[in-house]
């Protein structure tokens, strides 16, 4: 545990120390996000930081690999796959930045960045389902790699829409991943037994954590610099590629044979890296379904995001992202205490209690609207 707090800070320090040039270099580069109808930042902000969080990334595994502890995960080629996936996720987005790039050329180049994971052996191999057990994929491997690294992305990329969203939410999903990927190298998530702790999904979640902290005390609003699409993207690649390294790593020692009538509980860990990204996906579902109905693009911006609407109900920009913190973290780490939990509905009463809470938080600007209308 030591070894990742050590990889975690100095993914951190890189980037925070990293990103006033990358503003720097933003402003020269003229890679600005100038103020539109659907933006909430009045005045031009420069964007690119990031470059700072790919750079944290690359000090972070350069660390993890001098560290004998860690040293073994690069023994595989999952580190290597998301090192040079997300540096050419980080260029188109870069180029995104500056020069502004049409959806379907943007949505080929991730394409071309999980391929790439694919060509350099990342890619979802075996999928252990109840009363089945596990099942080798062939050709359709890839499919499922490009798919599940496409949705992530775009959900990240969406949920961009505040000051210090992104980067919150990319680490609350990060350490929550990390917290369950910990857990299932231990046995206490399959119930199997205790695995090595060293594992390439937890070292690529905890050196993704470290990035979008050290980048969050810059973002945060009032934000001097934007993370961009490069950092967006990067975020949801190196999601994706955590959940793909740790499909081919868990042994579900319970999950092969378990009923298919009672297998929820048991499929529960297999669901999970999901539930970490629960929100940003939902977004990302909705704008989908809400744009195709108005006869637009999928791809098409708007101002209905959830963090939009929390704004529009009557929640300050600080606040809204508060709330949108509030409900990754409820998600997932309250994903994470179910699967490590003996007993779990304990848990899930507290989960109930904690949601209901932050339905009322969340609708308090509309109730206090309803109050003052109805006086």
């Amino acid at each position: 545990m030591r070894e990742y707090l050590l990889v975690l800070c100095v993914a951190a320090a890189v980037t925070y120390l990293l990103t006033p040039v990358a503003r720097r270099f933003a402003l020269r580069f003229g890679a600005m996000a100038e103020p539109r109808d659907r933006d909430v930042h009045a005045i031009p902000t420069p964007r690119l930081g990031g470059l700072a969080m790919y750079a944290g990334v690359c000090a972070g595994f350069l660390v993890a690999g001098s560290l004998p502890a860690l040293s073994r995960v690069f023994q595989y080629s999952d580190v290597q796959a998301t090192v040079v996936a997300g540096g050419i996720i980080v260029a188109l987005g870069a180029a995104d930045d500056r020069w502004g790039i049409d959806a379907l050329t943007k949505l080929a180049g991730q394409v071309v960045a999980a391929g790439v994971m694919v060509l350099l052996g990342l890619q979802v191999l075996i999928l252990t389902l109840p009363g089945v057990g596990a099942i080798s994929l062939g050709p359709e491997s890839v499919i499922l790699t490009i798919g599940i690294t496409l949705l992530t992305v775009n959900a990240i990329n969406f949920v961009d829409g505040l000051d210090g969203l992104a980067a919150g939410v990319g680490a609350i999903a990060a350490l929550a991943f990390f917290a369950f990927s910990y857990g299932v190298a231990s046995g206490g998530v399959t119930g199997g037994v205790a695995q090595d702790r060293i594992t390439a999904p937890t070292l690529i979640a905890v050196v993704l954590a470290g990035a979008c902290l050290g980048f969050l005390p810059h973002n945060f609003n009032p934000a001097r610099v934007f993370m961009g699409d490069a950092g967006s993207m990067l975020i949801g690649l190196m999601l994706s590629a955590a959940v793909i390294s740790l499909t081919g790593q868990i042994s579900y020692a319970n999950l092969a044979s378990a009923p298919a009538s009672t297998s929820f509980p048991v499929l529960l860990p297999l669901l999970l890296p999901f539930a970490v990204l629960a929100v940003p996906v939902v977004d990302l579902l909705l704008a989908i379904v809400r744009r195709t109905r108005a006869g637009r693009s999928p791809f098409a911006p708007d101002k209905e995001h959830l963090h939009h609407r929390l704004m529009e109900i009557g929640h300050s920009h600080t606040r809204a992202v508060l709330v949108m913190y509030f409900w990754t973290a409820l998600l997932g780490f309250g994903a994470v205490a179910v699967s490590m939990s003996g007993g779990p509905l304990p848990v899930l009463a507290t989960l109930g209690l904690l949601a209901a809470i932050a339905l009322v938080v969340s609708s308090v600007p509309r109730l206090r609207a309803a109050r003052r209308d109805g006086a």
